[in-house]
């Protein structure tokens, strides 16, 4: 468990057992410039270091988009450059093993030109005399020279020669055991015997027939799956090398499903053609630009298509017109996948790989080639299950809060609509039930960023309805019989409903597109809430109500508490609008301020070290949160680590503070914070926590990356120049589009300031993660909605009343619509205060960033958003609407 790097132990081992020696005599190479003969240790070591941590850093970003390609929820990859760890967690994984193959993968692709069978057949028998002669301690003779050329006239001419004939008597005439005894009388010599005599074809088995004539083909020999370590080993002393070209390179083919777990499944054996230099085939697979899962068209199994650029198509063209009539391979990770006959000469750049895959298979390894080679081997360590970072006990309360909502809004729907709220809540049952089941369906891992978008889904469910059940009302309340008012009312919602589901709807889309990690997962919770939203809100609460209507019943929209709340409602919004300025720039001014005393960013942020501690019993991971929080200042990272009483714990603590002590000091502060805590025993000394109790340690790298960030930030910009456009096309003047972008950009201003001033304040944790960015992201989508719902009753107003005071008429379009403002929010507030109340420590913070978003989205719809456009609108554009249904309604009358 040392907390040194590879290479320094390296050199430490090396000085021990090589005393006097030099590295530089093992590392100078006539391509190298900067170690010589004459280079220290010192030197070769840091240039070894500088190559070593280049390679695991190229690495890791391989992974990193490899798994991004591989289709998980919220992976979590940290990099540990001292000793070149990288540490992958995975949530919801089904197929461990397909996981280590796509981790394992170097992904190394090259295309050869092949030995053929002919061509190598005579140089087998003089190869196992001198391994014979080799293993027997006899005196080798001194032409053993490597034979250099080979000629394209070596096949089907020489394939009966002499050497060939007793090449099959010495193997016997059965074609079917490896171990088969070659002698000219197989009964008169023991097996033993014979290995001796014939060690290489003990291991490996030509490729002819059981009458002794070659195989033409690109397979030089058969070998048993248990005898490939014996051949590697005969195959790499010079005595045996020496009798093949010198620049023949053998592999073995891919192995089937078969062959994975037997040892005495048979390999093809291969003999490629190499090319000087450090590539050594002639084709790589970095020329590789696109790569795809798809079906052969004459086997109709899985395979997987390539494209190549200018210059590999080119190389391409040349390297299979070159070899007509003869083989070339498809290697990947020194692996023989495929090595067809070239009928012609092929250009374009388009090739594939066929192997016994199945569509998984093909579309792993095509997301494989596309993610790039790794510059070296990796290889998984250490395989352990990890327990959630929530833990099991603040899953249940975050879930019971859930529920809690769900029950109190669905009674708030029947107090406050009545009957009607009976549709209301069948809606929403539907839209979570469908939700859940398409999440289900895809396979998607629950994470705090999708309860995000179940949030925002919950919401716009119960917004659809109430936005629908208040225009009912109005209708009703204009004296309209029920069913025209029903049918008006469902009519004249529709605009506001998918007005404030596509603006929403929009920045999901682009944040799906950009997004990485969290911002995917909201992304895509939402896209499915938000389509689900309209379809229950709109479709289903529609024909309920119909088909309850075609049976001569009525829905009652009032109860006696609703009848009267906001009937009248007739409050001076915009008369007050500039103290609401006022209000908006002192909040925004101190932010600002309190901005510059910075965040309380979290280890996903800032990175951390982590920490495994093995305990002598089992502990909550939130117990475990909760008192090291004094220790550090901060709440940690806890989750569990293969065993209950064994828990990895990550902590930002004094990651940005320079110093060779630091480490220490973190590892004394968590000492002393567990002791202090109870968690281990009190009479255990520093030495024996670190040396008993800490079973591992390293230094993590934020889990948010720059890509992530960046991400998020074009995401955002993009969704709201999209928003802007489309509300620009609907409304028609770029006022609504100014007022929706001062709205979102006050709201999460006051939420970023708000997370700033009080990190210091609240009895709870405030830090900037990815909790954080998922609030954030739902007020965005939240506010948006409850703004365009406000323009569009004023872009009403304007068609019913184009000559009445637009300040008058702003000001009533936010009194129509406060009834569905304040249902909207409320029974949002309630959901996420019951999460902030009993969901546990861990979603607080989240919740209280969604409390504040929430507030401030219900108050910049009212005081920010249509006020702006009062003041934008100096000449009065606004009120030139065209009432088009008064227009139709007219020409009706004339017909």
């Amino acid at each position: 468990n040392s907390q040194e790097n590879f290479v320094t132990l390296f050199g430490e081992a090396f000085k021990q057992n090589n005393p006097g020696r030099k590295l530089a005599q093992h590392f100078t190479k006539a391509s190298e410039k900067e170690i010589t003969l004459n280079s220290t240790d010192e030197e070769v070591l840091a240039k070894i270091n500088k190559e070593a941590k280049d390679a695991v850093g190229r690495t890791y970003r391989v992974l990193l988009t490899r798994i991004d390609k591989f289709g998980v929820a919220q992976p979590n990859v940290n990099l540990d450059e001292n000793k070149g760890i990288i540490t992958v967690e995975l949530a919801g994984v089904r197929n461990p093993e397909r996981v280590r193959t796509y981790l394992q993968s170097t992904a190394k692709l090259q295309f050869f030109e092949l030995y053929s069978n002919e061509e190598l057949i005579n140089t087998l028998q003089p190869a196992n005399d001198a391994l014979a002669a080799y293993l027997s301690g006899e005196e080798l003779p001194d032409d053993s020279a490597a034979t250099t050329e080979t000629t394209e006239n070596t096949a089907a001419a020489e394939s009966n020669s002499a050497d060939t004939a007793s090449l099959a008597s010495l193997l016997g005439s059965s074609t079917t055991d490896s171990n088969a005894v070659a002698s000219n009388d197989s009964t008169k010599m023991s097996q033993e015997e014979a290995r001796k005599k014939n060690p290489l074809f003990a291991v490996w088995y030509p490729n002819i027939t059981q009458e002794g004539n070659v195989n033409n083909g690109p397979v030089v020999g058969i070998v048993s799956k248990r005898d490939t370590a014996k051949l590697n080993a005969y195959l790499r002393l010079d005595i045996v090398r020496n009798k093949f070209p010198n620049n023949v390179k053998f592999v073995y083919g891919a192995e089937g499903k078969e062959a994975a777990h037997n040892p005495n499944a048979p390999l093809y054996l291969y003999a490629l053609k190499t090319e000087p230099g450090a590539n050594e085939s002639k084709l790589e697979g970095d020329r590789v630009t696109e790569a795809h899962m798809d079906f052969n068209p004459l086997t109709g199994k899985p395979e997987v298509v390539m494209s190549m650029d200018v210059l590999g198509s080119r190389t391409w063209k040349k390297m299979t017109g070159d070899n007509v009539g003869r083989f070339v391979a498809v290697v990947l990770d020194d692996k023989v996948y495929s090595a067809p006959r070239v009928e012609g000469e092929i250009s374009g750049g388009n090739t594939s790989i066929s192997g016994n895959f199945t569509a998984e298979e093909a579309t792993d390894l095509a997301n494989i080639l596309k993610s790039g080679k790794l510059p070296a081997p990796a290889h998984i360590v250490q395989e352990q299950v990890v327990g959630p970072t929530l833990g099991a006990e603040s899953i249940a309360a975050g879930t019971n809060s859930i529920i809690i909502s769900f029950i109190i809004i669905f009674l708030l729907m029947l107090v406050y609509y009545n009957t009607a709220g009976i549709v209301a809540n069948i809606a929403l049952i539907l839209n979570l039930l469908f939700t859940i089941g398409i999440l289900s369906a895809l396979h998607a891992t629950l994470t705090m960023p999708g309860i995000a978008g179940l949030v925002l889904t919950i919401g716009m469910a119960v917004d659809t309805n109430v936005i629908i059940f208040e225009r009912i009302k109005e209708e009703l309340a204009g004296g309209k019989s029920y069913q025209q008012a029903v049918t008006d009312g469902y009519k004249r919602s529709y605009a506001p409903v998918l007005d404030g589901h596509i603006t929403t709807l929009i920045t999901a889309v682009i944040l799906f597109i950009f997004g990485l990690g969290p911002v995917l997962g909201f992304a895509t919770t939402q896209i499915i809430g938000l389509l689900l939203s309209m379809f229950c809100g709109i479709l289903v609460s529609r024909v309920v109500t119909d088909i309850w209507t075609n049976r001569q019943r009525h829905f009652n929209y009032f109860t006696k508490l609703s009848k009267t709340i906001f009937r009248k409602a007739n409050f001076d919004f915009i008369g007050v609008r500039k103290y609401a300025y006022v209000v908006s720039v002192i909040v925004l001014l101190a932010g600002i301020g309190s901005v510059f005393n910075g965040f309380n960013y979290g280890v996903e942020f800032a990175g951390g070290r982590s920490y495994t501690i093995r305990f002598d019993e089992a502990h909550q991971v939130s117990e475990v949160r909760q008192k090291l929080e004094p220790a550090f200042g901060e709440f940690p990272i806890v989750k569990t680590i293969g065993t209950d009483n064994q828990l990895n714990i990550t902590t930002a603590y004094l990651i940005e503070e320079p110093g060779q002590d630091v480490e220490a000091k973190v590892q004394d502060k968590l000492y002393e914070g567990l002791k202090n805590a109870g968690l281990i025993p009190s009479d255990v000394s520093f030495e024996q926590f670190t040396s008993e109790y800490m079973q591992s340690s390293q230094t993590v790298l934020p889990t948010i990356s720059d890509d992530l960030v960046n991400g998020a930030k074009w995401a955002t910009v993009l969704s709201l120049i999209a928003i802007s456009i489309y509300i620009l096309m609907r409304f028609r003047r770029w006022q609504y589009s100014l007022g929706t972008l001062v709205a979102l950009f006050h709201d999460v201003c006051v939420t970023l300031a708000v997370f700033s001033f009080f990190k210091n304040v609240v009895p709870f944790s405030l830090e900037i993660d990815q909790h954080f960015i998922a609030a954030i992201l739902t007020v965005i989508g939240f506010s948006m909605n409850d703004t365009v719902i406000v323009f569009d009753r004023i872009r009403e107003n304007f068609r019913k009343s184009p000559n009445e005071d637009k300040k008058s008429v702003i000001n009533r379009s936010i009194n129509d619509t406060l009834s569905r403002t304040v249902m909207t929010s409320l029974t949002v507030f309630i959901t996420i205060l019951i999460l902030f109340i009993f969901g546990g420590e861990v979603t607080r913070g989240f919740a209280f960033a969604m409390l504040i978003g929430i507030f401030t989205g219900t108050y910049s719809s009212i005081f920010v958003a249509a006020p702006v456009l009062v003041d934008m609108d100096k000449k009065d554009k606004l009120k030139n609407e065209v009432d088009r249904e008064a227009q139709i309604e007219e020409l009706k009358n004339m017909a």
